[in-house]
């Protein structure tokens, strides 16, 4: 009798795909579980958590970067302590969440390595949102536009743009206000745009020169320039926006939107307009 073979056995057609499917479903858990250990499923499920709002609770404090160098945002009073409308604002803000504000004083170009190194939390320093870096932090709504504005002294007949034909308007020579005033004398608004060496100094001619109609300045400007007194006004929307925004990790969720929620409520509340009375008005020390 020929001594019997054992063949290996045929795999049968419906357990193969089975198999396939078992380790397909794997893979799709594995992408999952990879999804939202890295943050994309955080608002889903809500397993992943914010480190850095977890962080500052433990800690009792927000640690917020600052250059205290432009005021009246941020800068050193006399006994070395930071002050300005961003200090109380992020004073304010850490007050509401029952935690301390510590405000670290770093270099303006160094704030966004400090926020990605970890060695802050947020950073609260006039900083204009820059849609190149949404990739790699979180940008709060504006809480200030220093954009361009139209000004004219307060009473005058320039009520609009259009008005503008056949005048003449002061800027400060190379800034933002000077590009929006090329940008509209080529879009064919006939404009002459007289230039100035200062901000301060292109004020000064709209309040004392006859020729002057008008004058193209950043909201910042403005602002003080009204709060010493001079009576002039902007009239219409900002031109060319400058939005400042709060900046903080990326992934940090919970940070972003208890963020949101206050600026948004200190909106509403008259917080912001009381802080911009404060620093730009009669009550800035």
């Amino acid at each position: 009798m020929p001594a019997v073979k054992w063949s290996d056995p045929v795999p049968h057609p419906g357990r193969r795909r089975r198999k396939v499917q078992q380790g397909s479903i794997a893979l799709v858990l594995l992408v999952l579980i990879l999804w939202i250990v890295w943050g994309g499923g955080k608002d889903v499920l809500f397993i992943r958590q914010d480190r850095t709002w977890n962080a500052m609770q433990a800690r009792g404090a927000w640690r917020v970067g600052m250059d205290p160098s432009f005021p009246p945002f941020e800068y050193l009073d006399e006994s070395g302590l930071p002050v300005g409308l961003d200090a109380d604002l992020a004073a304010a803000i850490a007050q509401n969440w029952d935690l301390e504000v510590q405000i670290v004083a770093i270099g303006f170009d160094s704030l966004m390595d400090a926020l990605q190194a970890g060695k802050i939390d947020s950073i609260v320093s006039a900083v204009p949102f820059d849609p190149r870096e949404t990739e790699d932090f979180t940008f709060s709504k504006p809480y200030f536009d220093a954009g361009i504005r139209l000004v004219v002294m307060d009473g005058s007949q320039v009520a609009d743009i259009d008005a503008l034909t056949g005048r003449r308007i002061a800027v400060e020579w190379g800034s933002m206000g000077d590009m929006v005033g090329r940008t509209l004398q080529r879009d064919g608004l006939d404009i002459e745009l007289v230039p100035f060496s200062t901000p301060e100094e292109a004020v000064a001619a709209l309040v004392e020169e006859e020729n002057i109609d008008a004058l193209l300045i950043d909201n910042v400007t403005l602002h003080e320039a009204q709060g010493s007194g001079i009576s002039i006004v902007g009239i219409g929307p900002i031109i060319e926006s400058n939005p400042y925004v709060i900046v903080s990790p990326l992934r940090s969720g919970e940070l972003r939107d208890h963020i949101a929620e206050t600026l948004l409520e200190f909106q509403e509340t008259g917080v912001m307009t009381r802080l911009e009375a404060k620093w730009f008005g009669t009550e800035r020390p």
